[in-house]
């Protein structure tokens, strides 16, 4: 996995209540440093009727809607299969995008569409597109992501919602060997994150300033010896999803104990800065929290 794919772009550190805030001290997702850029220079290459994706490695249809109108499920994939039979735009490997490629466009700081500032792409529907993944669980059902503010659900199959394609021989590799435990700690190769092992640390639900408080204290501890422990953001903690398995949706094989079923993230919902972003560990749904409400649990992480 590319690693700049797992920053978000968020500039700005929110209250509790929703107000904007300096990041001194906050452990929120934008006080945390970041390597790229906040806009797309050098991401995105345009060719006329398509645009190379140089961090996802993959080529999409510079125009966001070309079937105009939503499809079911199996429409979609039907209409991408008649792409890749007419060669559109020279290209013969036309397909719906995976759940983690179409999320890998989501900007969050901005909204309606929530994509990076100065993107290249258009006629975008500010509304819900579908993936190429279905749900484990639910095999009825399949994964789709909220171009106006970046949610990530699942819906039923005869649903009708639209159609982003990509060009690409992209497969997320199996890769048995993804994780090593040590003591209290995790460390994820895939990614160069280090998780800790207990996934319910310090342990139970908390609101979502206790939870970005809880993380900076447990630092005094030095689980592993290490200072830097922090909250997620929700690129990370998404990163940990695996759509092969359900309750909980992580890697068959995991080495992680006390795994809950929903976990806050360091990123605010520009959508309702009130809310934090948060993934479900059931199936694997990207949804938001109410900072109030201590209604998440913590998951620490730490860079390499």
């Amino acid at each position: 996995m590319n690693r700049h794919l797992l920053e978000t772009d968020q500039i700005h550190c929110y209250s509790q209540e929703g107000l904007r805030i300096s990041c001194g001290g906050t452990g929120q997702d934008a006080s945390n440093e970041k390597k790229i850029n906040q806009d797309v220079n050098g991401r995105f290459q345009v060719w006329d009727h398509v645009v190379e994706d140089r961090l996802a490695a993959v080529t999409w249809s510079r125009d966001a809607n070309p079937a105009e109108f939503p499809l079911t499920w199996q429409e979609a994939l039907q209409f991408v299969a008649d792409m890749r039979a007419r060669k559109v735009y020279g290209y013969g490997n036309w397909r719906l995008p995976t759940r983690r490629l179409l999320f890998s466009l989501i900007s969050h700081q901005n909204l309606n569409p929530a994509l990076p500032n100065g993107h290249p792409f258009e006629n975008i529907f500010t509304g819900y597109y579908w993936s190429a993944d279905t749900c484990r669980r639910l095999s009825d059902q399949a994964w789709y992501v909220h171009l106006g503010g970046g949610r990530i659900h699942r819906g039923m199959q005869h649903g009708s919602y639209m159609v982003w394609p990509v060009a690409a021989k992209h497969v997320e590799p199996a890769d048995p060997d993804r994780f090593v435990a040590y003591d209290c700690c995790v460390h994820d190769f895939r990614t160069g994150l280090t998780w800790s092992r207990d996934a319910d640390r310090p342990g139970g639900r908390s609101t979502w300033q206790v939870a970005l408080s809880t993380v900076q204290a447990l630092n005094a501890e030095k689980p592993g010896g290490y200072q830097d422990w922090r909250l997620p953001n929700i690129r990370e903690l998404e990163s940990l999803v695996d759509l092969e398995s359900h309750s909980p949706a992580l890697p068959a094989g995991h080495p992680f104990v006390n795994v809950q079923d929903a976990y806050w993230s360091s990123t605010t919902s520009v959508y309702e800065p009130r809310y934090a972003w948060t993934v479900y560990s059931q199936d694997g749904i990207v949804g938001v929290g109410f900072k109030p409400h201590a209604d998440f649990y913590v998951w620490p992480v730490r860079n390499g």
